[in-house]
């Protein structure tokens, strides 16, 4: 089969994710196995933005995967930016937003426990000063918008929508970036929220309404440190709510390499 004008062989059979039923242990519904995988072709035949992917009919069947399934992943990464769905033209690997991470944008693998590593070590220096700053320099507008966004994904938690609560997620620390007053910082931190973004989405599917719950809390908590302007303890509290991220996101893959190995 040919991606974007190179000829790459079909997956092996063994190679292939199965979509397993509901009651199996560490079930994870079909079109995020999928998601996954079309994830993979993605970075190991090292295509970037603007490359055409094969047709859904043909991506199910390298995947060995129902089309059905295959274009629900689609429509998701499409939804969080990955793929670029064009009516009569065809499917694409999505352009980044910014020129300076459309490489990381290209290879990024939300379940890669490397590149997770990475990511979330530059976003604890990166948020850090982040809302140190914000302490600083906050207008009283800015610190109103930093408890909206933080009431925002309170409510996405009560939904239990993981797709929802990344998007006010992000939009709850944009906030934050805005209010310090660096657009370099701004810019720099809407690359890492956006990888972030994509890793949530695919990584904390179906993750309980009580750790999101959770994380909402720790946004308000923060909220309230930055309206008093106490930057070490909106600076304490924010890396300890990254950190505990990070665990989720970690946790989340090793049960899903056991499942997969059981």
């Amino acid at each position: 089969m040919e991606y974007a004008g190179k000829e790459v062989e079909d997956m092996p059979p063994h190679d292939i994710a199965v979509e397993a039923s509901g009651d199996s242990p560490g079930y994870r519904p079909g079109y995020l196995v999928a998601a996954d995988r079309i994830l993979d072709l993605i970075a190991s035949h090292q295509l970037g933005p603007g490359d055409r992917l094969p047709t859904e009919r043909a991506l199910a069947q390298s995947l060995g995967m129902s089309w059905s399934v295959v274009r629900e992943a689609i429509k998701v990464l499409s939804a969080v930016g990955r793929l670029s769905v064009e009516k009569g033209r065809g499917i694409y690997v999505a352009d980044a937003p910014h020129s300076i991470w459309s490489d990381s944008f290209a290879h990024f693998r939300p379940t890669d426990p490397e590149q997770i590593h990475s990511l979330f070590e530059i976003r604890v220096a990166l948020e850090e000063l982040s809302v140190r700053l914000a302490c600083e320099r906050a207008a009283p507008a800015q610190v109103q918008a930093i408890a909206s966004a933080a009431a925002e994904t309170m409510t996405a938690a009560g939904s239990g929508n993981t797709v929802k609560f990344a998007v006010a997620d992000a939009a709850f620390h944009r906030s934050i970036a805005v209010a310090g007053g660096n657009e370099y910082l701004v810019s720099m931190l809407t690359g890492v929220q956006q990888l972030h973004e994509r890793m949530s989405v695919v990584a904390l599917e179906g993750l309980a309404a009580g750790p999101l719950a959770a994380a909402a809390a720790q946004h308000r908590a923060i909220a309230d440190a930055v309206s008093v302007g106490d930057a070490a303890r909106a600076a304490t509290l924010l890396v300890d709510h990254i950190q505990t991220a990070r665990r989720q996101v970690q946790q989340a893959i090793r049960e899903r390499v056991f499942s997969a190995s059981s």
